[in-house]
C-alpha cells in the first residue's frame, strides 16, 4: 500500500436516517472509506464495524459484497446503523458490546474503526454526544484497547484499518500495532481546519503541547496486517 496524498476526502453518500446522539459522517468518515475501497473484498470476507456509528463504513462495506457485523455500545446507534442498512438495500448484522468484547471468539478479514479520539480536558468519562469523539486526555482511551485486541481479532491474513488524529500519537499507534506483531502503516492523510469541539478547547490543547505550533488538524488512516 502506498502512502495517499494530503487532499480533502470525499464524503459518503449514502440514504441515512441519523437521530440525535449519533455520529454524523464526516471528513474522518470518507477518509477511512476511500481506504477501505482499496481493499479485496468479496462475498466470503468477514468485516467488523467496531464503533460504527450510523453504520456509513458498515453499510459501504456491504456494497462491496462484505458479510458485515456492526459493533457499538450506544444502542441508538446500532438502531440507526440497522436501519441505513435496510435504507440503502444492504443486510447489516448489528453486535451491542464494547469494542471486540461484543463479537467475542470471532476473527475478521478485516476490521474498520473511526473511534473517539479527540483528547478532552477532565477526569469523568464522556456522555451523551460527546461519546463519538471524546477520548480521555490523550486521546488514546480506546486507541490502545483496539491496538491490542487488532491481533486476537484479525485472521492470519486479515486486515486494520483505523483512523484518528495526530493529536492522538499517530507513531504511539504504530507502535503498539507493530509490538503486537502487525505491519503497519499510514496509508491515508488529509489536514483541515480546527472543527468546533477543537476549538473550544485549543487553550488546553495548547497548555498540553498537543498542537506543536499547527493550524490545522491531521487526520490519518493507519493501515495494519499481520507481519
Amino acid at each position: 500500500m502506498t502512502t495517499g496524498s494530503i487532499t480533502a476526502a470525499a464524503p459518503v453518500r449514502f440514504r441515512h436516517w441519523i437521530p440525535p446522539g449519533v455520529y454524523r459522517p464526516q471528513t474522518d468518515t470518507g477518509l477511512l472509506r476511500r481506504a477501505l475501497r482499496r481493499e479485496p473484498i468479496s462475498g466470503r470476507t468477514e468485516v467488523l464495524d467496531l464503533g460504527t456509528g450510523s453504520g456509513a463504513l458498515a453499510v459501504e462495506a456491504a456494497r462491496m459484497g462484505a458479510r458485515v457485523t456492526a459493533v457499538d455500545i450506544s444502542w441508538r446507534a446500532l438502531a440507526a446503523a440497522w436501519c441505513n442498512g435496510l435504507l440503502n438495500g444492504q443486510r447489516v448484522r448489528v453486535r451491542h458490546g464494547d469494542l471486540a468484547s461484543a463479537v467475542p471468539g470471532r476473527r475478521f478479514d478485516l476490521v474498520v474503526t473511526n473511534p473517539p479520539y479527540v483528547p478532552a480536558p477532565g477526569g469523568a468519562p464522556p456522555r451523551g454526544s460527546a461519546r463519538a469523539w471524546d477520548a480521555g486526555a490523550d486521546g488514546r482511551l480506546l486507541i490502545d484497547r483496539i491496538c491490542a485486541a487488532a491481533p486476537t481479532v484479525l485472521r492470519p491474513y486479515g486486515r486494520l484499518l483505523m483512523v484518528h488524529s495526530h493529536l492522538s500519537g499517530v507513531e504511539e499507534t504504530l507502535a503498539r500495532l507493530r509490538d503486537g506483531g502487525l505491519r503497519a502503516q499510514v496509508v491515508e492523510r488529509t489536514r483541515l481546519p480546527f472543527g468546533p469541539v477543537l476549538r473550544s478547547r485549543l487553550g488546553w490543547l495548547r497548555e498540553r503541547g498537543l498542537l506543536a505550533g499547527r493550524t490545522n488538524e491531521e487526520l490519518v488512516v493507519i493501515r495494519a496486517e499481520h507481519a
